[in-house]
């Protein structure tokens, strides 16, 4: 005995495929659309010479799309004046993919993360403190030793909270870690105050580290990266981000990161990026802010 189903369910059947099927089709792209700060390297600048730079020229021939940057200061709001931005000629978003981002940030939906680094310890070598070898040292100075230290450090971030935990917050002379000038970020007080010995130890984020210690030559930087700590956080994941629910457009990211593994890690080792051991991913609930 044979059943013959409604006319209605095969029409039901055929509606939930269509949709199904319109939710993971990708739009039709003729330029890969990429924001990005202008002054921020080694991960951006306005030359394209960073590293997320490089990633995106490598994406952009893979796809066969020409590259269009769109470039905005590193700063709050950075996401909502770029990639959730329409406010344009013709209602276009003005792109489509930002490069580096924490992962699982919340104001975007975010791809696999490609790189994992930690916030790092900076000090000029010959400079009275070689003494310091790992982030513990700090924890087990003499009082002779702690007069030596003038540390430059952020009006916000972990390590800062770090520093006041070990009582070294009076030899701290604090930044900020977003400047009225766009063109100078966290690598100038390197590049500045520390070489020139206004402070004598600080810290970045990795990437910042490892490049400028790689820049600079004439004097060794001696970079140490920081271990995380109960309550403090000093590595984080960096993955890339696309507008919620563009959940095909991040697929296919997916797929460019996970096949250009290598080329990528060879891009991040030319800049002298210092890396740990990628961890899975965590599963976030999509947001629509």
């Amino acid at each position: 005995m044979t059943t013959r189903r409604p006319r209605w369910c095969g029409l039901a059947i055929l509606l939930v495929a269509a949709l199904e099927l319109s939710a993971t089709e990708l739009p039709a792209r003729t330029v890969l659309k990429v924001c990005a700060p202008p002054y921020n390297l080694p991960m951006s600048d306005k030359d394209e010479s960073g590293y997320e730079n490089k990633i995106a020229q490598l994406f952009s021939k893979q796809l066969k799309l020409p590259l269009e940057f769109t470039w905005f200061p590193q700063r709050m709001g950075f996401i909502r004046a770029t990639l959730k931005n329409n406010e344009t000629e013709d209602g276009s978003y003005k792109c489509d993919l930002v490069m580096g981002v924490i992962d699982n940030f919340e104001l975007a939906a975010t791809t696999r993360p490609y790189l994992r680094s930690s916030w790092a310890m900076v000090y000029v070598k010959g400079r009275r403190l070689d003494f310091i070898k790992t982030q513990n040292d700090l924890k087990n100075l003499t009082e002779d030793q702690k007069r030596l230290l003038k540390i430059g450090i952020w009006d916000q971030g972990p390590t800062t909270e770090w520093i006041y935990n070990l009582g070294l917050i009076d030899n701290a002379t604090a930044f900020p870690i977003m400047s009225g000038d766009a063109r100078e970020g966290p690598g100038h007080v390197i590049e500045n105050d520390l070489l020139q010995d206004k402070v004598n130890l600080t810290f970045v984020w990795g990437p910042i580290a490892g490049y400028l210690s790689k820049k600079i030559t004439e004097h060794t930087l001696v970079v140490i990266p920081l271990t995380s700590e109960s309550g403090l956080k000093f590595d984080y994941q960096i993955a890339m981000a696309v507008r919620h629910p563009d959940t095909a457009w991040e697929k296919q990211i997916d797929g460019l990161i996970e096949r250009n593994h290598a080329e990528i890690n060879q891009i991040l080792d030319d800049y002298g990026v210092p890396r740990l051991e990628l961890l899975p991913s965590a599963t976030r609930e999509d947001d629509d802010d």
